[in-house]
């Protein structure tokens, strides 16, 4: 059975990627950092493997 997708909060997603907050946020605009995902009404955060996808590949990585 696949294990289910996580979902990471910003401090995760920081620590993992090395990106300031800025910088996160700028890519999400210009569409080149995976957007982040409601989960609660002033909760958010970001699916793990759009996170890992982008780790992989951060140059070439493009939202779906």
């Amino acid at each position: 059975m696949p294990e289910p997708d996580r979902i990471i909060r910003l401090k995760t997603v920081l620590e993992r990627t090395g990106l300031s907050r800025s910088t996160v946020y700028r890519k999400i605009a210009e569409g080149t950092f995976p957007s982040q995902v409601k989960i609660s009404i002033h909760g958010a955060g970001w699916h793990e493997s759009a996170i890992n996808r982008w780790i992989a590949d951060p140059v070439h990585f493009r939202e779906d």
